[in-house]
């Protein structure tokens, strides 16, 4: 059951991640559109390999395991990426509590897990809109040329660019917001656990 169809998706995110910043990278004009859509192709697997999974009946261990890892690297690069064209603290900021907190809540969940709690910390739907707004966000900011932003007129660019940066901090806010719903919803068992109970 390893090579499924979702898994193979979920794998191709991950093996995605290597091309997609060598593209970033490439002294082209088109390289910043071309690694956009490579995140936007990374991101439509994501939602395909749970949706097939699900229709299926695939769904594995492997794929449980694998599809939140390919979502946080994927993420993790691309804001990195764009940290370090704009590097400033109005972009390191969103990029901190993004990927702090993805840190803090897979930790939280290995942890209720093992205290037999895993559903009390399963995905809200905070975090599924904050997921696929990020997307967004992202997607429209590693489009732009950042050259472009120097220039006069490209109103366009400017434009989608300009609404990434928005729609990241909405993502940054509603990250605080899911992670504080998950983080109340574990408490409970935190000071239990603390109390030696």
């Amino acid at each position: 059951m390893m090579y499924t169809l979702p898994n193979l998706l979920t794998l191709s995110r991950i093996a995605a991640i290597p091309v997609f910043v060598a593209v970033f990278y490439m002294p082209y004009h088109w390289s910043f559109l071309a690694a956009s859509i490579i995140f936007i192709a990374a991101a439509l697997t994501d939602l395909f390999d749970g949706y097939l999974a699900r229709k299926l009946n695939q769904i594995t261990k492997l794929g449980a395991f694998l599809d939140p890892v390919a979502d946080k690297l994927m993420v993790s690069v691309a804001l990195l990426l764009l940290v370090e064209v704009y590097a400033s603290p109005w972009m390191a900021i969103p990029a901190i509590v993004i990927i702090g907190r993805e840190i803090v809540i897979s930790a939280l969940r290995e942890w209720m897990a093992e205290c037999g709690q895993r559903a009390q910390v399963a995905v809200s739907h905070i975090g599924k809109v904050k997921t696929v707004i990020q997307m967004f966000a992202i997607s429209m900011m590693l489009m732009v040329d950042p050259l472009i932003l120097a220039v006069s007129g490209e109103i366009f660019w400017k434009g989608v660019w300009w609404i990434g940066a928005l729609l990241l901090y909405i993502a940054t806010i509603l990250t605080l917001w899911s992670a504080y719903i998950y983080l109340k919803a574990a408490w409970p068992n935190l000071m239990a656990a603390d109390a030696g109970e």
